[in-house]
């Protein structure tokens, strides 16, 4: 990828810009945080909002690689070997710092120890690990899973699996033996006695799983309306891991509906969501979500613009959901996995995501969106002409008191191959087949905070603070600041002082482009 492709992304899991170079403790926290997950790359001499190249002098590059070289093999353990390397891009220089994922973790900085000092990343954060992550990342290092940990409470003979058993037979046509349970690593040896693992006993029916897994658990609801607010209907499935995907996948297909659509001369019949890409997901998320982490369910919500499902714990660090056509797999549950695969329920090869990728190709109207929230995974099916993204009151500033709308929202905008104003003869809009993103979409009546702002632009420039004044807000919010970089980005709003973008009397002002936009949303 290239220099300038790259600046264009968001700082996340794997990437970080810094505009110089951090304190030793910062720079040493993000080096562990990175090689204790997937690897990632720190990028120097690049101002991250605006983003922007403010490059390095060129005299001081070795100074500055030695200087990095030297802070991490000083703070970070055990060691790591960073590959360290400079870019030259529109005449400014850039070090970029490549930390690979380690093979020897948990990794943490040597003066604070172990205990202390050990950091994950979770979004474009690092945070500090306490003990379940420390000793995730320990078995990690001895390539063993949380669910093959024996359960000593105990022995398996006395383990209630009567409902385990009944599904194993059915859907694999095997008794499940002694021999069996030890093949698959459900039971171990200890002492002349067979234990059960985790994975056993959330297979179980035993009062042993109540105790130890309480939160292992699928909370479903339907809400009403796009927000969170009331339910119309609500299930929490408590059964055995075997059971809960199927049961939270019915609940799913009781909320949504079925239409008719035309192939040819004949009228066929088909769900309004990609039904077995959702089944994927909810497999998926009982089958690789992080069990070690007390107190987080699997949550599936049904609105009536989107499906959500989200499950504990981070993707695996080989996963990349954005290569989804290809086959990927990394079981975080060495042991529940394959007694998946064995039911019948997964492929434990890879073909997974792929499966979703290939259904939803035939639902262009479905926007597929996935992120990492603190140290969960979420995956939403948005409906694109319903697709919004609420302000509450409380990042307002107001109470639903006030005249400003209580539901404001901002559409994800897509704008077509024709920019606009590229071509005074192919004007957005004129072409009813020409897609003008959602924003466009919208019932007019409903203005949103991308809308609004762009209309009071239109009187005159505005700085940001004055902004927020006009819409009752009484701090910058994320949602304003996210707001007007999509602006920036589009090129529908820029600044009346390009040349120095932190200049305090900095003020946004309406673009041509805008201009263009705006009138075809009032039309």
């Amino acid at each position: 990828m290239k220099i300038n492709e790259i600046l264009q992304l968001t700082e996340g899991r794997r990437l970080e810009f810094k505009e110089t170079l951090p304190s030793r403790a910062d720079l040493a926290k993000t080096v562990i945080a990175f090689a204790n997950d997937a690897g990632g790359d720190i990028y120097i001499g690049v101002q991250d909002n605006p983003r922007s190249i403010t490059g390095l002098p060129e005299d001081e590059l070795v100074e500055l690689e030695e200087q990095i070289s030297n802070i991490i093999f000083t703070r970070c353990y055990p060691t790591i070997l960073p590959d360290i390397s400079f870019i030259s891009t529109e005449e400014r220089h850039l070090i970029k710092i490549t930390v690979h994922r380690g093979s020897m973790p948990p990794y943490y900085l040597k003066d604070t120890g172990k205990s202390e000092g050990t950091y994950i990343r979770v979004g474009s954060t690092n945070r500090k690990a306490d003990h379940a992550i420390i000793e995730e990342l320990e078995r990690r290092k001895r390539n063993v899973s949380f669910d093959g940990e024996l359960v000593f409470d105990k022995p398996a003979k006395d383990l209630q699996i009567t409902g385990f058993e009944s599904v194993f037979l059915e859907k694999t046509g095997e008794i499940l033996s002694a021999a069996t349970l030890n093949k698959l690593e459900l039971i171990k040896p200890n002492q002349g006695e067979d234990y059960p693992t985790n994975a056993l006993l959330l297979f179980s029916d035993d009062a042993l799983r109540n105790k130890y897994f309480h939160f292992a658990k699928v909370e479903c609801a339907r809400f009403k309306g796009t927000a969170s607010d009331e339910f119309i209907d609500q299930k929490s499935i408590t059964l055995n891991i075997a059971l809960q995907a199927e049961e939270a996948y019915n609940f799913v297909l009781r909320h949504i509906n079925k239409g008719a659509i035309v192939e040819g001369v004949y009228t066929k019949t088909r769900w309004e969501y990609p039904v077995k890409a959702i089944r994927e997901v909810i497999r998926n998320a009982v089958v690789h979500r992080d069990y070690a982490l007390t107190g987080k369910d699997i949550k599936v919500a049904v609105y009536d613009d989107m499906i959500e499902v989200t499950s504990p714990g981070l993707l695996p660090p080989s996963i990349d959901y954005s290569a989804m056509d290809s086959r990927q797999s990394d079981a975080r549950n060495k042991i529940i996995a394959p007694v998946f695969k064995k039911l019948g329920i997964i492929d434990q090869w890879g073909n997974g995501l792929k499966l979703i990728a290939d259904e939803l190709k035939s639902y262009p109207g479905i926007h597929f969106k996935w992120k990492e929230i603190g140290l969960s995974f979420q995956v939403q099916f948005i409906k694109n002409s319903l697709k919004t993204d609420p302000i509450s009151k409380y990042e307002l500033g107001q109470d639903p008191g006030q005249a400003f709308k209580a539901k404001v929202s901002i559409e994800a905008l897509q704008i077509s191959k024709y920019e606009l104003g590229q071509d005074p003869g192919q004007e957005l809009g004129q072409d009813p087949g020409q897609e003008l993103g959602q924003e466009l979409g919208q019932e007019r009546n409903e203005k949103t905070l991308f809308s609004l702002i762009l209309e009071e632009l239109l009187t005159k420039p505005a700085s940001r603070t004055e902004i927020m004044k006009v819409f009752g807000m009484k701090s910058a919010s994320g949602y304003l600041n996210r707001t007007l970089k999509k602006l920036q980005s589009m090129d529908l709003v820029g600044q009346t002082i390009p040349e120095n973008p932190n200049h305090p009397h900095q003020k946004f002002q309406i673009t041509k482009k805008g201009k263009t936009f705006l009138s075809l949303m009032n039309d």
